[in-house]
């Protein structure tokens, strides 16, 4: 069983997907930095100078307007926090739309590697039909055995 556990994690597809998903977190974390310190503000700009990170509805009226999330918290109310649910979302159709993108691409590339590989090249030499030596497709006489070619090649 350790064998197998071991011939498993050692393979390359384990490996790729273990890097995958490092590369994966970095990447997130780029992109939430993307969205919260980017994005948000110019959206929040445009929408009348709105701070998602701040939007919340207190769930008890204890009769305090409270200015921030952690003043709420602090006091002890519970929140609704839909600005932070509006970023996440953009967060994730960002990666989602970063992912479908790549995925795209490597698909594109994919595809292009298989019509190099389906697409023959057309054949440059025949085989006389006489001695079997390789000559130029072009030739009407073998180099090697003299003898005249017939019309039909031999491939």
């Amino acid at each position: 069983m350790l064998k197998e556990f071991r011939e498993f994690a050692v393979k390359g597809n384990v490996i790729d997907m273990a890097v995958g998903v490092v590369i994966g977190g970095a990447f997130g974390k780029i992109v939430t930095s993307l969205v919260n310190d980017l994005i948000m503000p110019l959206v929040g700009l445009l929408v009348g100078g709105l701070d998602f990170s701040n939007l919340f509805l207190q769930l008890i009226d204890d009769g305090n307007t409270y200015a921030t999330i952690e003043a709420a918290a602090e006091a002890g109310i519970p929140t609704l926090n839909y600005g932070l649910f509006i970023s996440s979302v953009v967060d994730f159709l960002i990666i989602a739309f970063s992912i479908f993108i790549a995925i795209k691409s490597l698909n594109k590339l994919k595809r292009k590697e298989e019509l190099v590989e389906v697409v023959e090249e057309a054949p440059t030499t025949k085989t006389c039909p006489y001695c079997k030596t390789e000559i130029s497709i072009a030739a009407t006489r073998c180099p090697n055995c003299t003898s005249q070619l017939e019309e039909v090649i031999e491939v």
